[in-house]
């Protein structure tokens, strides 16, 4: 992950997470995806990424949700290292071995320096 990579990261996790803790739901699971589409490359954040998505899907009481992440999440401990599907959102409402077109502004921050 490149550093303006990494800081979009960030960024986008820690609005995530204010989101959250003001209980806007659909607003952090948005930024979530785009977490998500950051460092679904890297262990770390993408286990980040899908932990916090299922915290979302918990507090809509979104039973699919949260079986999508526990699933999302066991993958993303064992397999961002060998592949991804470039720019999956990580949501559950998406085929999980789906690559997805990244938006334009996502990906300038993901081409290398």
């Amino acid at each position: 992950m490149n550093e303006r990579q990494r800081q979009a990261f960030g960024t986008a996790m820690s609005e995530a997470r204010l989101a959250y803790r003001q209980r806007r739901w659909e607003q952090a699971f948005a930024l979530l995806e785009r977490a998500h589409v950051l460092g679904q490359t890297r262990v770390t954040p993408h286990v980040q990424s899908h932990w916090w998505m299922l915290k979302v899907g918990w507090q809509r009481l979104d039973a699919r949700e949260v079986r999508g992440q526990l699933l999302r999440l066991l993958a993303a401990m064992l397999l961002s290292r060998l592949w991804v599907p470039l720019g999956n959102t990580g949501g559950a409402n998406v085929n999980p071995l789906q690559p997805m077109p990244i938006a334009d502004d996502l990906r300038e921050l993901m081409e290398t320096d």
